[in-house]
């Protein structure tokens, strides 16, 4: 049995071994794509593939869509070429229950795969028709956040950006440029409305979008490539907006596990492949089944129904509520403190790590103790259900394949906003008090301790990428494993910074708890584990 076009001509074969197909004439959706296409999105990957294509495929099988989506890719063309194509652009949706069971789907709401290359002529003629087409009435995204980046953090353009703009559309290269000449297209086809909707995890996703999209339009009026109205059609949301939204899922790499389970089954070429880009991505996706995602309701060419896919569709207010409840209080702080430790105490998997007394009573007191009574209440969601799924339900799943590792990846970038919102919410509240905070502490005093590189048991460990990890190893060179804690100047430098923890920690109070925390902490081996048993 073969992931194509051939699966839909062989039901039963499927349906015996527990495999969902669609429920919808899939030649009829192509043919209607072609001709009227009302959604693309660019990045083709797992988030994508896992969850957002799977809402359209609701919304066709309720007989509430007739076209599919045409999923462009900007960056990692081999996923074009080995993942979409050879399965006609179809997915086999694994959803990993915590019982180990699974739920299988065929997934095939995506139109056609593309190339967003503007040298991919018959690719990207295949957008430019698309984007011309007053049908069209939604771009979304899941680019990561460093799709939209057009500068560096000293506010230098990247050089691909700088080339970008001084050689204008028809030689566009970066994601942000080729979307600009798209819309350029659109523009001088007409000016239709459109939505462009990022849905990537990050906050103010739609802001970043915006900023990137019209500084490039900017830029190329300056140099004369576009009409000087074009910026001005592409800053009008009455013309094309761009929506915030939060997202939440998790799609971890494929796992071996489901790999050779589809294939016991019957189902051929399942292999992941790693493409020329380094991404390592197979014909499955393997996921959780919890998912959330909350839109910004602003459309001005209209949009698919959503809300019946179970899409919340709300303000721009609701939305960045709930994307600062969850990045705040209710998952990413859990996340990272169990990243942190999980490294140092040799955790392979998230879901171990909650087997674990004192790693569970650490989410527990970020999540339900010092998050809930500052946590930010979108009303559409309860905080404390939120909490209580992630911690018993979510990471615990021992099939979400998930490690400490790759979470603790940037953490520099990250921990303002998870911490230190937190700590900044304390300071705000004369009613509460920020030296009180003992598991929020733990956390960042656990992460000092993992960029010594060395583990609990005093062995090396290697740390995750991160782009201040020079810079932060430098600053930290006088802290050593096995060393009583002499000179605390150099550690009161690093917590004083506001760039990384969001305010003065220093100043916060919080200086001679987390140096207490670090300083038991480095005493041999077996103190980490020591201290979280001391503070916990």
């Amino acid at each position: 049995m073969k992931l194509n076009r051939s699966c839909l001509t062989n039901r039963k074969a499927f349906e015996d071994i527990s495999v969902k197909l669609p429920e919808f004439d899939w030649e009829k959706m192509v043919q209607a794509t072609d001709q009227a296409p009302r959604w693309i999105h660019f990045g083709a990957g797992n988030i994508f593939r896992g969850f957002i294509a799977q809402l359209q495929q609701q919304l066709l099988e309720k007989g509430l869509e007739e076209s599919g989506i045409i999923a462009a890719d900007t960056f990692d063309f081999d996923i074009i070429d080995k993942i979409y194509r050879p399965y006609d652009n179809m997915t086999m949706m694994v959803r990993l229950k915590p019982d180990g069971t699974m739920e299988r789907e065929v997934i095939a709401s995506v139109a056609k795969g593309v190339k967003a290359a503007v040298g991919n002529e018959p690719d990207f003629a295949y957008l430019v028709n698309a984007f011309t087409n007053p049908s069209l009435q939604m771009v979304s995204f899941t680019i990561t956040e460093k799709g939209y980046a057009l500068s560096d953090f000293r506010g230098e353009l990247f050089p691909i950006v700088k080339k970008d703009m001084e050689e204008g559309p028809q030689k566009a290269v970066h994601a942000m440029s080729v979307v600009t000449a798209l819309l350029l297209k659109r523009y001088l086809a007409g000016g239709f409305p459109l939505a462009l909707v990022s849905m990537d995890n990050c906050s103010h996703n739609g802001e970043k979008l915006k900023a990137s999209v019209v500084s490039i339009a900017e830029a190329w009026g300056k140099a004369g490539f576009v009409p000087d109205e074009f910026k001005a059609w592409v800053e009008d949301e009455s013309k094309i907006s761009f929506p915030w939204t939060m997202i939440d899922k998790i799609t971890p790499r494929p796992a071996e596990v489901v790999q050779k389970a589809l294939e016991k089954d019957g189902i051929e070429d399942m292999a992941p492949v790693i493409t020329s880009k380094n991404t390592y991505i197979a014909p499955f996706v393997n996921a959780e089944i919890p998912q959330y995602l909350v839109v910004e309701d602003r459309f001005p060419g209209g949009r698919p129904a959503l809300e019946k896919a179970g899409v919340y569709m709300t303000d721009r207010d609701t939305v960045n509520k709930t994307e600062r409840m969850k990045v705040t209080t209710c998952l990413n702080p859990l996340h990272t403190a169990l990243a942190v430790y999980g490294c140092l105490l040799g955790y392979t998997s998230i879901a171990a790590e909650m087997k674990d007394r004192e790693l569970k009573a650490l989410a527990e007191r970020i999540g339900y103790v010092e998050g809930l009574p500052v946590v930010t209440d979108p009303g559409i969601l309860s905080p404390k259900e939120f909490i209580r799924e992630v911690i018993e339900y979510r990471l615990p799943n021992p099939f979400i394949p998930d490690t400490p590792q790759r979470i603790a990846t940037d953490t520099s970038q990250k921990i303002s906003i998870r911490f230190g919102e937190t700590i900044k919410a304390y300071l705000a509240d004369e009613r509460l008090e920020a030296e009180r905070l003992t598991a929020i502490p733990l956390a960042i005093a656990g992460w000092l301790r993992y960029l010594l590189g060395v583990d609990d048991k005093g062995q090396p460990m290697e740390i995750s990428s991160d782009p201040m990890l020079p810079e932060l190893k430098e600053q930290l060179k006088e802290i050593k494993f096995g060393e009583a804690l002499s000179d605390r100047s150099a550690l009161e430098r690093v917590l004083s910074n506001p760039v990384i923890f969001g305010t003065d920690l220093v100043k916060a109070g919080l200086f001679p708890k987390i140096t207490d925390m670090l300083s038991r902490m480095l005493t041999g081996p077996g103190a980490v584990r020591r201290t979280l048993q001391a503070f916990l």
